[in-house]
């Protein structure tokens, strides 16, 4: 297919694609198509990466056509699409570049590709090596929204904190189930998971409402205060606890857990007390002579040890919301909720894993959940996982794709950061080598493999395709 642009300049062969480029003073611009690919690796993701009136500005702005990929899952419609201007097909084989967002089976993958998406695979995740082994071998380019950082390692493009709004909720609709199937009857049974509600304004009215029977009948006197935790403070826990501060809610420091005293004089304030934690609160110095510093803890995780479990036997909830790696001291190890529940049903009952890293920062989040499944409970006896809310261990919440449950909100804001970048994404010339390749420092920062090489940064993944 021969694409001709403005004043005819030279060819260029790109992928399957000879393409025409037009001289500027600046550079060459590529002229091609686009596609915006639908999305089939869960039967419930329905964002998109870009929305169609951000869509309709680019391809004024960066002289390119979209097409759109037909869905009839997508939250925004085909007809949305064509309402503004953009075109809606079935197949993508004419685009020599690809913007979505969740990972892409390989054998979607063709030969030559630009794909722009979520590739989950800077951890050296087992389960996505295939797709990276075959891109490599296709001779493909990737660029990981993940890895779209700053100078300072800060994401740039990313669902803000959607996951933690989504997480709350459906965390909350997690205890008031288990504490149903206990016959502790509560407002909280009143809440529903995020995904069945029409929007995020509709999902908060109902927390709201909660709320205000809580202030209003209290809570049983056995789960008085409802004690629940948050891990880290970053943009997911900022959604969580913006759901959390729609209920009566006091605030107390994670020191305050570890004497009871402080902890319930919280309930003469609020029935419900929020407990941050940082890093600080989470880890122990090994070398105790000297005090927690936070870029010795990032640049030697090994001097220091975990220290979270002292905190749950005050906690009747704990929502995850940090980035873990293996580096770093888990937040619960197995070994400690199996001492927690030897005796009986201690006081945690739900963990809302927002971060969802399968055994990772929290060991006991043995796989990761959909919307139609959402929640299991951790058999600690016997290390395994049941569905649904009933057994002794607590019951885990792991969907590992929660922005999808608030589909339109969480797509807007992201195609929202996400466009200020694609005049950068769609304008370079993927035909030069990497060194010379003309994107800006935060976007070549993403490209985790370049015309079927892996780039200098990440070839650290070597050893981990050697071992798939």
């Amino acid at each position: 297919m021969l694409v001709h642009c403005r004043p005819l300049g030279r060819l260029l062969y790109f992928g399957r694609i000879d393409v025409t480029l037009d001289g500027k003073e600046d550079g060459f611009a590529l002229t091609s198509r686009i596609g915006i690919r639908r999305e089939d690796m869960y039967d419930w993701e329905r964002r998109a990466p870009l929305v169609p009136e951000d869509l309709k500005k680019a391809s004024v702005t960066a002289d390119r056509e979209f097409l759109i990929q037909s869905s009839d899952r997508r939250i925004f419609s085909d007809d949305e699409y064509r309402a503004a201007g953009l075109a809606v097909v079935e197949d993508l084989s004419d685009c020599p570049m690809i913007i979505g967002l969740k990972e892409i089976p390989s054998d979607i993958l063709e030969r030559g590709k630009v794909y722009v998406f979520f590739s989950h695979v800077i951890k050296g995740q087992p389960a996505n090596m295939p797709m990276l082994q075959r891109a490599l071998d296709l001779e493909c380019t990737i660029i990981d929204y993940e890895r779209i950082v700053d100078a300072s390692g800060r994401r740039l493009v990313f669902f803000g904190n959607f996951a933690g709004l989504a997480g709350m909720v459906d965390t909350l609709w997690t205890l008031g189930r288990r504490f149903a199937h206990e016959g502790i009857r509560t407002p909280l049974e009143s809440i529903d998971q995020a995904s069945t509600y029409a929007n995020l304004a509709a999902a908060k009215a109902s927390i709201v409402k909660a709320g205000k029977r809580i202030d209003a009948e209290g809570l049983p006197e056995e789960i008085r205060p409802l004690v629940i935790g948050i891990a880290g403070y970053g943009n997911v826990s900022k959604g969580a606890q913006e759901i959390l501060d729609l209920l009566p809610v006091a605030e107390i420091h994670p020191s305050d857990l570890l004497r009871d005293s402080d902890c319930l004089r919280v309930s003469e304030r609020a029935p419900i007390a929020k407990v941050v934690f940082r890093e600080e609160d989470t880890v122990l110095r090994l070398d105790s002579s000297a005090p927690f510093d936070l870029r010795e803890y990032y640049a030697h995780p090994e001097r220091y040890r975990g220290a979270f479990e002292r905190y749950l036997p005050a906690l009747h909830v704990l929502v995850n919301c940090i980035y873990w790696e293996s580096t770093y001291p888990r937040l619960i190890a197995k070994g400690a909720i199996r001492r927690l529940y030897a005796h009986g049903q201690p006081t945690l009952r739900v963990i809302g894993d927002i971060s969802c890293d399968v055994e990772g920062g929290v060991e006991t989040t043995v796989k990761a959940t959909e919307p139609d499944d959402p929640v299991y409970v951790y058999l600690p006896a016997e290390d395994r996982a049941v569905s649904g809310v009933a057994g002794p261990g607590p019951v885990v919440m792991a969907v590992d794709i929660l922005p999808s449950e608030l589909p339109r909100e969480a797509s807007t804001y992201f195609s929202h950061t996400l466009k200020e970048f694609l005049p950068a994404i769609v304008a370079a010339d993927y035909s030069r080598d990497f060194e010379t390749l003309d994107l800006p420092g935060e976007l070549k920062r993403a490209v985790i493999v370049h015309r079927g090489s892996l780039t200098p940064e990440y070839r650290y993944l070597e050893k981990h395709l050697a071992a798939a």
